[in-house]
């Protein structure tokens, strides 16, 4: 009965508000100093040198294959097109705050187009040792003012099953080095402190393709498409998604309010933009390209991972916009999703409606004022200036260049 009165109650809400109204409660500001953070410049505040490596570390591998530039990892491949004509970009590297490697570490697909993380560890060490022996920037800090683009699973762990990512860790030789990561987790060896979280890359391009006017109702109260088991790589079950996703099917399969399914419909995006709350729950991974999806479209986002470190969190304010669930707690999704009040469903609507939060998402082509890579450089610039303490004396030495797996010691 309980439910049946809230239903009742987002039809009033959602379906019968007339269209003066809609327009006063469609867009909010961020209020505070998320708001202001989100919209800071980063342009005069930083400069960034890119090194110029032969292109096997990067654009030969774009050339071999080409999908690179369209999954989820591929903030790498962005990321380096954006710098080369940045206005940050200075090619004094003695006057350079930060210096950047464009490698493409993920830019190795199965037939599938999974990437393949195990040739990545030995392709980033031969990488710094290229720069480590042809430029001096490395070697004064150890990569202490250098960052490096780690979209991958598990990051610098290069890893995509997180038992096998915590036994590799980061890289040894990237430990000094500000990683730029869509994996984050509280207290988890493959995020250092000081990592930069980023979101998942997501073609713009398509998803505008896919907007429908936004005075449609919303009429789903809650979506989900994707796995619910990985039967391939978890033929047992429990270990994917920490059982998280199978709880959701095995409690709300039959649920009304739930439209949940393994089906990737082509009106997925639109249905996106229909309903109320988006899931976004782990996978293998804490995060996935669902976040940015439901900001994109306005669906609240229900986050179920655990401990989880959001893209860009000081400058978006996630409790505001979306619903943390504990992975605990997915068999009582229904009642605490019911039991938040239109109100607040509302205002977490208007704050998603605002612009400038979905273009902090994105990666655009061109470059947007506020996007993706304008937050990494303001999150770059908020590290500066550089504490002394990074420079090395004479003769010190904090690396070890012979730590790690022996297979990824080999050439590369």
């Amino acid at each position: 009965m309980r439910t049946c009165l809230w239903v009742f109650a987002v039809v009033l809400v959602f379906g019968f508000v007339d269209g003066k109204k809609i327009e006063r409660l469609r867009t909010e500001r961020i209020s505070g100093s998320a708001g202001d953070v989100l919209d800071d410049d980063p342009v005069g505040r930083l400069k960034v040198y890119v090194y110029e490596l032969p292109s096997k570390y990067n654009k030969k591998l774009l050339q071999k294959d080409p999908r690179c530039l369209t999954h989820m990892f591929a903030a790498e491949i962005f990321m380096h097109r954006f710098l080369l004509s940045s206005p940050v970009r200075t090619l004094n590297p003695d006057e350079a705050d930060w210096f950047y490697s464009p490698i493409y570490p993920t830019c190795d697909l199965t037939p599938m187009g999974l990437p393949l993380p195990f040739k990545s560890p030995r392709m980033m060490r031969s990488a710094i040792q290229l720069i480590s022996s042809n430029w001096p920037y490395w070697n004064r800090t150890e990569g202490a003012d250098h960052f490096f683009v780690v979209p991958h699973d598990f990051g610098a762990c290069f890893h995509y099953q997180e038992e096998k990512a915590i036994e590799r860790g980061i890289l040894p030789l990237l430990q000094r080095s500000t990683l730029v990561q869509t994996f984050g987790q509280r207290n988890h060896v493959c995020l250092n402190e000081g990592s930069i979280t980023i979101p998942p890359f997501a073609p713009p391009q398509k998803m505008q393709a896919h907007q429908i006017p936004p005075d449609i109702p919303r009429s789903i109260f809650v979506y989900f498409r994707g796995l619910f088991y990985d039967v391939n790589n978890d033929p047992e079950g429990g270990y994917y998604a920490r059982g998280a996703r199978a709880a959701v099917w095995e409690n709300f399969k039959n649920n009304p309010l739930f439209d949940i399914s393994t089906d990737h419909p082509t009106t997925y995006y639109e249905d996106m933009q229909r309903a109320i709350f988006c899931l976004c729950p782990l996978g293998w991974a804490p995060w996935s390209p669902r976040l940015v999806e439901a900001v994109v479209f306005g669906c609240i986002p229900v986050i179920i991972a655990d401990d989880i470190v959001l893209p860009f969190a000081d400058a978006i304010p996630w409790e505001e916009i979306g619903v943390f669930v504990a992975e605990e707690d997915v068999p009582n999704l229904d009642t605490i999703l019911t039991s938040i009040p239109p109100e607040v469903i509302l205002r977490k609507q208007r704050l998603l409606a605002n612009p400038s939060m979905k273009r902090a998402m994105l990666f655009p082509q061109p470059a947007q004022p506020g996007d993706a890579f304008h937050q990494i450089l303001n999150g770059l610039a908020r590290k500066l200036p550089h504490d002394r303490s990074v420079y090395l004396k004479s003769g010190q030495n904090i690396l070890n260049w012979t730590a790690g797996p022996v297979g990824d010691l080999k050439p590369w």
